[in-house]
């Protein structure tokens, strides 16, 4: 048996794409935004592994990326789903300038060019 056989043990590609096509569009916002809240706290050193996988440029990108995701989708999704990811991103977002040696200025953090600056 080769490596291109498909086996029962994982799914296919149609298979796939017939459960996603049963999630809602809001529920795939929201997982992707809770993944990348997950990865950006990882990167910030927030976990228990606290400094071992903290990066500060990677969690830069995954807040900034989050930050815009928010931002298209805030006439997508309802309240009920969205205050709850803008308090998270901006904890991520404060806890970034925490981080920083060298604070960005107002506005200038990672996606306050969506949120506009944030201020503890």
């Amino acid at each position: 048996m080769s490596d291109a056989t498909p086996t029962t043990d994982s799914p296919g590609f149609d298979e796939m794409a017939r459960d996603i096509a049963e999630v809602p569009a809001v529920e795939v916002i929201v997982t992707v935004a809770v993944n990348l809240m997950s990865a950006a706290a990882v990167k910030l050193g927030l976990t228990e592994d606290g400094d071992e996988h903290k990066d500060l440029d990677e969690a830069r990108k995954l807040v900034h990326a989050l930050a815009g995701l928010l931002d298209a989708s805030t006439t997508e999704i309802s309240s009920f789903h969205a205050a709850p990811l803008r308090d998270g991103l901006k904890s991520l977002q404060l806890a970034f300038r925490e981080a920083s040696l060298v604070p960005d200025g107002p506005g200038q953090g990672p996606g306050e060019k969506y949120t506009g600056p944030v201020f503890g």
